[in-house]
């Protein structure tokens, strides 16, 4: 009778010290939760909300929202920069400009970017249409801006739009990791610039005007594509290639996206 009661106690313990951990388990289950749900890595991409290069942004949109789920990633978008303040962009980690120019933007915007940017708040991924820097739109060209990318003024572009080889100068940036020596671009409206940015940042890859299909007078000469200017604090690549949306049909065109993202957060 007494082994019959000791074993009883004895099950009953085990039945209970489960029963405890079982409840300790429960109460840590909710943070452990909220901690993996948590974005590795928050995102503000900025996409203007028409013209011509929409189809581009759209685009885009898709593909980075799939790359955010895959990798716990948080994205959000705006289409103009009325929220923009230090407190607003010190919530991010990264800041991809699709297609959005360098131009009318507020005035605590300008103050709140430039800060971010020198001070090494964030990232910086910069596509096409950020160097657009002049005067447009009864605007004046932002001195800044144009210093963060080289010291360019644009000049002039392909309307007509032409294929052309790309060539990697900077194979061992991580932004290039999978990336091939050359790759070809089916299809872009390159912008030449007054001058080749070259002095002032690091040329990450150029283009090979004489490879321009159809061919066009409109060429610069020295052509940087892709560069990052490490003057600034914050990481930052600026790649030219972003007016079609036929570039996320190109596999080395998203790896070189992909890799910017990660690289530019710090991650």
């Amino acid at each position: 009778m007494t082994r019959i009661y000791l074993k009883f106690y004895s099950i009953s313990m085990k039945a209970g010290f489960i029963f405890i951990l079982l409840g300790i388990l429960s109460i840590f289950q909710p943070e452990t939760i909220a901690q993996s749900q948590q974005p590795a890595i928050r995102i503000l991409a900025m996409a203007e909300p028409g013209g011509h290069h929409i189809e581009y942004s759209r685009a885009a949109k898709i593909w980075l929202d799939s790359l955010a789920a895959k990798n716990n990633l948080s994205i959000d978008y705006i289409d103009k920069t009325d929220l923009i303040t230090n407190q607003y962009l010190s919530a991010y980690q990264l800041i991809i400009q699709l297609d959005y120019v360098p131009y009318g933007w507020k005035p605590a915007a300008v103050a709140a970017f430039e800060k971010y940017i020198n001070e090494g708040k964030g990232g910086w991924i910069g596509f096409h249409h950020a160097t657009l820097l002049g005067e447009f739109d009864g605007y004046k060209i932002w001195p800044w801006f144009s210093d963060f990318m080289g010291g360019v003024r644009y000049k002039n572009y392909i309307p007509d739009f032409a294929a052309a080889t790309v060539n990697v100068e900077n194979k061992n940036h991580p932004v290039m990791k999978g990336v091939p020596a050359s790759f070809s671009v089916k299809k872009e409206e390159w912008y030449i610039y007054d001058k080749s940015p070259r002095p002032n940042v690091d040329v990450i890859a150029s283009v090979d005007e004489t490879t321009y299909v159809p061919d066009s007078k409109i060429k610069m000469g020295d052509h940087p594509v892709i560069w990052s200017n490490p003057k600034m604090r914050a990481k930052n690549i600026y790649i030219f290639m972003g007016h079609s949306p036929v570039l996320f049909e190109d596999e080395v065109y998203k790896t070189i996206f992909k890799n910017a993202i990660f690289w530019a957060a710090g991650k």
